[in-house]
């Protein structure tokens, strides 16, 4: 597909190599996208006439198709996540439409379909590698999947559906962003900021400023409190003022549930969709339709493991509540209606401070971002040994904040690269962490023969940013949330996959890709790793010894509870994918209580409708599939334990099982199924037992 001049000057059909961030406005969105659009229906009609049923004359072309999609749609879908506006939503809202139904006419090509058959019945199948068959295999489900074998009315309503759950998942993201930036508590007086952490109130008094309040200081206030997670979680955690814990813990828990943003009715709308969509395609549930293409086998096998580590964490989370009450009662501080919600987080902090001489905000000097990106890169090249170094400049960006590094292998040559967009924007950024692509790995055919396309992933978080002269001083659990993150980016950069279709992320389970990044989280607790990035930002002083054994024994503080949390979340989201009937007796909300039942030791409030803002299976790709995080994390704990066995102390074994886990987890990405790429690593299949250890609930 050759570019004419014209097309050029729309940065969004440029189609390849790195973004050229610094050129795009939410003005191309419209022309670039309906012009690609154009064009690449085109070049599918034709390939649909000319295919033949083999590698190079039908998976070749078809991928560099949807290569060119995927880059320009991907980075307009990007933009939405970190940089929202009015201009760029209403531009992406009027393109998404059409980007839908090329995906649709694309996965319901009937030509295409026959042809990759076809392509698995020939004498060719047997000269294909592992990875091709797999990546065969895969589009024909997934063919299957998006309604290929539909005729007439049944196609047309699918297809439907298809378009309306696409604009309800954006508009019930956009909801979610709206409600969170809406609210806010302004603190004027000392006695309404009492408890507050320096930390919180010079990033509040900087939120003050940005909101207009322009002589505002940390010293003086006024402070501005958001439901953003760096402002919230630390109010919830230190204030001594329970009137403002509780003002903010309803507006938290109400969000998107009212008004012009409510999702409520988007809710029921999106599950009785799904619910329809399963049954055009001749599923029970859309859990089973989710389930198909997943490492779990059945819903029975997901129930199973999530009751395994539930009848493990229940008792441990009501002795936890248990243990928070009498702690609260010793401090004289008994509350007429008793503990409630808002008051677990401050009680928790006040018990671990006690327990452990420590608080959360003490340790934040010792975690600037700068020193522990060099204590995460130390162990990157410790465990794969891979080498990163600050490459920014040779990429365009989106703030003035990111960052963008480059990974060489032991010889030196680079392998991959990355942007990092560390802090928290709410006026901008959605909520949370999460790593994407902006350029997946691929050995493509070039007019001079062949070249290499190098990975480059996305790596944004939402922590604390640079205030008042010093550093981002992290928490320990933003530390974790950048680990984890750069876990899925080594999946995605370390892969040695060079079809587009398996390479890294790609054709992986999704109850299987959160391995690597709750593998990395192990690391922040592991001796060498934290010393070697805990250093106080001012004096350079290494983390005291005291404070390390104090993590370590505050490791499993609550972690019944923890589990317990997941736990709700994972099995009310099968439950309303599974049994749940729009329309019936039941609503969502008392199917959530019913849940709550043994997943809670605190039932929720009336009005808690965090279901609301639960984008994880709503606008994410989460739905009927939340369950993952506590899979996967099964598969990641007795991937760690490797590492334990062999000794963490030991060099030597360190890096080689570090080399085995970079040659089978991060380097087959979905050329294998993800069974057979964990036996290689681990040579057996895996157990519970590391995960409940790691836990300290076994005894349980």
């Amino acid at each position: 597909m050759t570019l004419t001049a014209t097309q050029t000057q729309n940065p969004l059909l440029i189609g390849n190599g790195l973004p050229p961030f610094d050129q795009i406005s939410p003005d191309h969105v419209v022309p670039g996208m309906t012009r690609l659009l154009d064009e690449l229906e085109q070049a599918i009609g034709q390939l649909e006439a000319t295919l033949q049923p083999t590698w190079s004359s039908l998976v070749e072309p078809l991928d560099a198709i949807t290569d060119r999609l995927r880059w320009s749609w991907g980075l307009v879908s990007h933009l939405m996540g970190v940089k929202n506006s009015a201009a760029l939503r209403e531009a992406y809202e009027s393109v998404q439409p059409r980007v839908v139904q090329f995906y649709t006419r694309v996965g319901q090509s009937k030509p295409i379909y026959e042809a990759f058959k076809a392509l698995r019945a020939s004498e060719q199948w047997a000269q294909l590698s592992a990875a091709q068959q797999r990546i065969v295999e895969s589009s024909i489900r997934d063919a299957e999947l998006a309604g290929v074998g539909l005729e007439g009315e049944a196609k047309e309503r699918f297809n439907a559906i298809q378009m309306e759950l696409a604009e309800l998942s954006t508009r019930f993201s956009n909801h979610v962003l709206d409600a969170t930036k809406a609210f806010s508590l302004t603190l004027t007086t000392a006695e309404e900021a009492d408890g507050l952490p320096p930390s919180l109130l010079s990033q509040a008094a900087q939120a003050a400023r940005a909101a207009g309040a322009e002589t505002a200081t940390a010293e003086t206030g006024p402070w501005r409190i958001t439901l953003d997670g760096p402002s919230f979680i630390p109010f919830m955690q230190y204030s001594t003022r329970r009137d403002l814990r509780e003002q903010l813990y309803r507006a938290f828990i109400s969000r998107a549930s009212s008004g012009d943003l409510d999702n409520r009715p988007l809710i029921d709308r999106i599950l009785e969709l799904r619910q329809e969509q399963s049954k055009i395609l001749g599923y029970g549930s859309y859990a089973e339709l989710s389930l198909a293409q997943k490492m779990a086998p059945n819903v029975e096998a997901v129930e199973g493991l999530l009751e395994e580590l539930r009848g493990a964490s229940y008792e441990a989370a009501i002795a936890d509540l248990e243990t928070l009450k009498a702690f609260a009662a010793a401090q004289d501080l008994t509350y007429a209606d008793g503990l409630r919600h808002w008051d677990t987080a401050f009680w928790s902090e006040r018990q671990r401070e006690a327990k452990f001489a420590f608080n959360a905000e003490e340790l934040r000097p010792y975690f600037p971002l700068p020193r522990v990106l060099d204590g995460l890169f130390g162990l990157a090249q410790r465990l794969f040994g891979v080498t990163i170094t600050p490459a920014d400049g040779q990429a365009p960006v989106w703030q003035e904040d990111v960052r963008y590094f480059q990974i060489s292998d032991e010889t030196g040559e680079a392998i991959a690269f990355f942007y990092l967009d560390p802090y928290s924007r709410p006026a901008e950024k959605r909520g949370g962490a999460w790593m994407d692509d902006c350029l997946g790995r691929a050995r493509q055919r070039t007019e001079t023969g062949e070249a290499l396309r190098l990975p480059v992933a996305y790596l944004i978080c939402n922590q604390t940013p640079p205030v008042d002269g010093k550093p981002s001083l992290m928490t320990f659990q933003e530390v974790e949330t950048l680990f984890h993150e750069f876990g899925h980016g080594l999946q995605h950069m370390l892969t040695r996959v060079d079809y587009p279709g398996a390479a890294g992320i790609n054709n992986v389970e999704w109850d299987a890709v959160e391995l690597p990044s709750q593998f990395m989280e192990n690391w922040c607790y592991d001796r060498a790793t934290l010393f070697n990035m805990a250093k106080h930002y001012e004096t350079g002083e290494t983390l005291p010894e005291h404070y390390y054994q104090k993590l370590l024994a505050a490791r499993n503080y609550m972690s019944g509870s923890g589990m317990l949390r997941q736990l709700h979340f994972s099995l009310l989201d099968i439950e309303l994918h599974h049994r749940y009937q729009s329309g019936g007796s039941e609503t969502i909300w008392d199917v959530r209580d019913r849940v709550a039942q043994t997943t809670s030791v605190l039932q929720p409030l009336p009005e808690d409708a965090f279901l609301c803002a639960f984008g994880h299976i709503f606008s994410g790709g989460y739905a009927a599939g939340y369950y993952s995080y506590k899979w996967a994390e099964v598969l990641s704990a007795d991937a760690f334990a490797a590492f334990e066995e062999a000794g963490l102390e030991n060099e030597g074994a360190i890096a080689e099982t570090g080399k085995r886990f970079r040659e089978t987890v991060l380097a087959l990405g979905g050329s294998e199924h993800p069974m057979t790429v964990f036996k290689a690593f681990r040579g057996r299949e895996p157990s519970t037992a590391a995960l409940l250890r790691h836990n300290g609930l076994t005894a349980a």
